[in-house]
C-alpha cells in the first residue's frame, strides 16, 4: 500500500498561496468613515471586527489548497508484485550421515556445534539472500531423502531445514550418487530454467546405493545441471557429538551437543572434484564455520540472475474528500460572511 499523486504537477500551485497573502497585506491603506460627533465613534469601536477579514481570507487560502491537492488527485495504490519468472533453480543436497556429528565447526568452547548444526546455520542464511530463486532440499545418508521440492516459498523450506536431524536416515553409510541422482531429478523438468544448480555438502565418501556419484554427475551434465561440491571437516581425528541408539544427537538442556569422543574423518576430494568438473561447477574445502560461510557466500556471487517482476497496482481516488473539504469551507466561510463576520457594504 503506498500514497502517491497521479498529476502531481499541479502541487507547484499551492506555492502561489504565500504570495497571495503577501500581495494581501500590501493592497493599500486601510478604509475610513466619518462620524459626526466623537461619542459615536467611540460607540462604534467597541464592536469593531476588523478580524473578521482575516479569518475570511485564511479560509479561502484553505479551501485553494484543499482544489489544488483535489486537482492533483491524491490516491492510495493497493498494489501487488507478480514474479513473471523465478531466477536460478537450485538445490540445496546436505549429508546427514553420522560423521556430520563432528564438532570440529564449533565456534569455540562456549557455542559447541556439530557439522550439521553449522550447515544448517550457514544455508538458512543463503536462503535468505535467495528470494527470488526457486529451492529445493534433498538430505542423504544411506539412502537420499526429499526434504522439499522446488519452491518460492522460502519460509516453508527454511522451516524444513530446522527439523533435518542425524538419525532420521540410517546414518552409518553414504550414497552420494544418489543424493545426486534425486537432486538431478528434481530439476530437468523445470521450465524455462535459466540455470540449475545443485550445491553438494558432504563429509565423507560413498560406500551405498545404486548409482555411482560420477555416473550420476554425467546425467546432471546432460540436463545443463551445474553442481558445486564442498567437502566439510577436517581430516583425520576430530571430536564428536555422543549419539543415542537412535543415532541422534545427545544435547544437553540448553540444546548443546554433548561431545562423545574422537571420531575418524575422511572426505573423498577427488571424486568431488571430478563431479564439479564434469558438471562446470566448483570445488570446496570446508574445515571451519568462517571457510563455510565464505564458499557459500561466493557460490550466492557466482550465481545470480537479473528477475523480471510484472507489478499490478489498483488505485482508491481520494480527490472527492478534499474537492468535498474545500466546498465545505467555502459554505462555511459565506456564511459567516453573512451572519458573525458581516460588514458594511
Amino acid at each position: 500500500m503506498n500514497f502517491d499523486f497521479a498529476n502531481p504537477e499541479f502541487l507547484w500551485g499551492l506555492l502561489f498561496l504565500p504570495v497571495l497573502a503577501l500581495l494581501r497585506g500590501a493592497s493599500g491603506k486601510s478604509g475610513s468613515l466619518i462620524f459626526s460627533s466623537v461619542a459615536v465613534a467611540k460607540i462604534a469601536s467597541k464592536k469593531n471586527k476588523s478580524s473578521a477579514g482575516f479569518w475570511k481570507f485564511l479560509l479561502t487560502l484553505i479551501a485553494l489548497a484543499l482544489l489544488i491537492i483535489a486537482l492533483a488527485r491524491p490516491r492510495i495504490g493497493m498494489g501487488y508484485s507478480e514474479k513473471e519468472e523465478s531466477g536460478i533453480d537450485i538445490v540445496l543436497t546436505i549429508d546427514v550421515s553420522g560423521s556430520m556429528a563432528g564438532l570440529d565447526f564449533s565456534a569455540g568452547r562456549s557455542r559447541p556445534l556439530t557439522r550439521l548444526d553449522a550447515v544448517k546455520e550457514v544455508v538458512n542464511a543463503f536462503i535468505e539472500k535467495r528470494p527470488n530463486d526457486r529451492l529445493g532440499m534433498v538430505t542423504f545418508a544411506a539412502n537420499s531423502f526429499l526434504v522439499s521440492p522446488m519452491t518460492l516459498n522460502h519460509d516453508w523450506l527454511k522451516q524444513n531445514l530446522e527439523r533435518i536431524e542425524i538419525g532420521v536416515i540410517d546414518a552409518n553409510r553414504t550414497a552420494i550418487g544418489s543424493a545426486i541422482g534425486m537432486s538431478v531429478n528434481r530439476l530437468r523438468d523445470l521450465k524455462k530454467a535459466k540455470s540449475r544448480v545443485i550445491i553438494l555438502l558432504t563429509d565423507g565418501e560413498n560406500n551405498a546405493g545404486k548409482i555411482s556419484p560420477i555416473a550420476a554427475a554425467e546425467a546432471a551434465s546432460t540436463y545443463d545441471t551445474k553442481i558445486y561440491t564442498i567437502a566439510a571437516g577436517r581430516s583425520g581425528i576430530v571430536p564428536a557429538a555422543a549419539l543415542n541408539d537412535k543415532q541422534q544427537v545427545v544435547r544437553d538442556r540448553a540444546g548443546n551437543p554433548v561431545y562423545g569422543g574422537d571420531m575418524r574423518s575422511e572426505v573423498d576430494e577427488e571424486t568431488l572434484k571430478k563431479i564439479s568438473e564434469i558438471t562446470g561447477g566448483k570445488f570446496y574445502r570446508a574445515t571451519n564455520l568462517k571457510e563455510l560461510q565464505n564458499i557459500y557466500a561466493d557460490i550466492d556471487r557466482l550465481e545470480k540472475t537479473t528477475v523480471k517482476l510484472r507489478n499490478f497496482t489498483s488505485y482508491r481516488e481520494l480527490f472527492q474528500y478534499f474537492a468535498g473539504m474545500a466546498i465545505a469551507i467555502l459554505a462555511l466561510k459565506l456564511i459567516l460572511a453573512n451572519t458573525k463576520f458581516r460588514t458594511l457594504p
